[in-house]
């Protein structure tokens, strides 16, 4: 498997199919500020250890002001070193595996297909939900997203091609390998380059500046829950832009109708030819192949959300990410995600995107690798003074629902800083002054109460 450069940020706008010599998955900078430094990894007992108390002058990232530049690069060739461990490994237990997952994915879909034809049958119906659903999932996150990463690609295996596979979902392939593996995975995290960070429609960084839109909040993430798939195959679109009236229709019209190419047919094949065939049990297909997508939709936003967003995940400046260097980029990616603690079966169901940060340390290594990545990874954060963030998934969810929340909201900075700008309109004065004269109702409740 060859290392590629990252793609440049002059990449045309609307263009959603990737230039043939761009990676699927960018790889660190070439850059290190040590270029004497050599790329092997030390014996264990010479590695570097850093306390995490210390701090260095002018320290390149804000989030890590124990290590200098130095240590950032240090930190990165290890990284390498991982990775050149598990590229040298590559071979049939990798074939193997996918190979098994897709068997898998394809019996649970003729299974849950085949019984929601006879879902006259309720216990046949909800088996028929459960096993579509099972196979919708693992056709997104373990097939497609990993295979779209170019995890596969040294197969040679047509079937696995990371530029041509698509997928069970809405969103158009083209696009997604432009709008994730390029946008998300260069600019993870760097609020203002990464539109992951609230997908266009969330404020999900205290870094970005607060407008009323923002107190939907909760409502837009939980219309974007239950929607995923067409969040995600909008996201390309750059909607955030109808906001402030720079949204270009005509430039995006191309986007649009692949859009709705894609949404068409999946429609079509869900919504009409499956539950037709099922005669008059119609309504009965319809809604179970309805609930399999709901069931995908929310499972997927929960990983994604839970790997990007609950507490301790950092985000970064472009000023700090200007002149990043290799080892910068890896503790970026670092500290920019969260793992999810589960079983094997939970991270195979999550494609083993419960493993975020070696996910987005690795994207091209097969992900079912990731479970013993980790032990090297967790083992230099350790060393470094990295905070390695994991936890469970209810423990995660839940911190992203009250971020959500607390976002939502202004603090008193932020309010002024909105009515100072050229931004603040009469609607969103009245409904910062609104905002002001109900806190004080509360506290004055409080204070009554007590």
């Amino acid at each position: 498997m060859s290392t590629t450069a990252a793609p440049n940020d002059h990449e045309p706008r609307f263009v959603p199919a990737l230039d043939p010599d761009t990676p699927l998955s960018p790889s660190a900078p070439d850059g290190e500020a040590d270029t004497t430094a050599g790329s092997h990894l030390p014996p264990r007992e010479e590695r570097r250890r850093i306390d995490p108390s210390r701090r260095v002058a002018n320290p390149p990232l804000r989030a890590v002001p124990h290590l200098s530049q130095e240590d950032l690069d240090a930190f990165g060739r290890e990284m390498e070193a991982i990775r050149d461990k598990h590229v040298r490994d590559l071979g049939q237990q990798d074939a193997d595996y996918i190979r098994g997952i897709i068997r898998a994915q394809r019996r649970l879909e003729i299974g849950g297909r085949a019984a929601l034809e006879l879902s006259f049958l309720p216990p046949l119906w909800l088996a028929g939900v459960a096993a579509l659903s099972a196979s919708k999932i693992l056709d997104n996150m373990e097939i497609g997203h990993n295979v779209m990463h170019g995890q596969y690609d040294w197969m040679q295996d047509e079937e696995l091609n990371g530029r041509t596979f698509e997928w069970d979902t809405a969103c158009p392939a083209d696009q997604w390998r432009h709008s994730h593996n390029y946008m998300h995975h260069t600019h993870t995290n760097i609020v203002g380059k990464d539109r992951d960070v609230g997908y266009g429609i969330l404020r999900m960084s205290e870094d970005q500046e607060w407008e009323p839109y923002f107190l939907g909040n909760p409502v837009y993430a939980t219309l974007l829950a239950l929607l995923f798939e067409y969040g995600v195959a909008l996201h390309d679109l750059e909607t955030e832009d109808l906001r402030d009236g720079s949204w270009d229709l005509k430039a995006r019209i191309p986007m649009l109708q692949a859009i709705w190419g894609k949404v068409r047919r999946q429609a079509a094949k869900d919504y009409l030819l499956f539950p037709a065939l099922a005669g008059p049990f119609f309504p009965l297909v319809l809604a179970g192949n309805a609930s399999a997508n709901l069931v995908r939709n929310l499972w997927t936003f929960s990983i994604i959300f839970c790997g990007h967003f609950p507490d301790g995940v950092e985000e970064f400046t472009v000023e700090e990410t200007a002149n990043e260097t290799r080892g910068g980029w890896y503790v970026r990616q670092l500290l920019g995600s969260s793992n999810l603690d589960g079983g094997r079966l939970f991270h195979v169901m999550s494609g083993n995107l419960s493993f975020q940060i070696e996910h987005h340390l690795f994207p091209d290594i097969p992900a079912w690798r990731y479970a013993q990545m980790s032990e090297d990874v967790r083992e230099a954060c350790e060393r470094y003074g990295l905070q390695y963030n994991s936890g469970p998934l209810p423990t995660q969810l839940w911190s992203v629902a009250r971020k959500i929340a607390r976002l939502a909201v202004p603090t008193e900075e932020e309010a002024d800083a909105y009515l100072a700008s050229d931004r603040a309109s009469a609607i969103g004065r009245f409904v910062v002054s609104a905002l002001r004269a109900a806190g004080r109702g509360a506290g004055q409740l409080a204070a009554a109460v007590r």
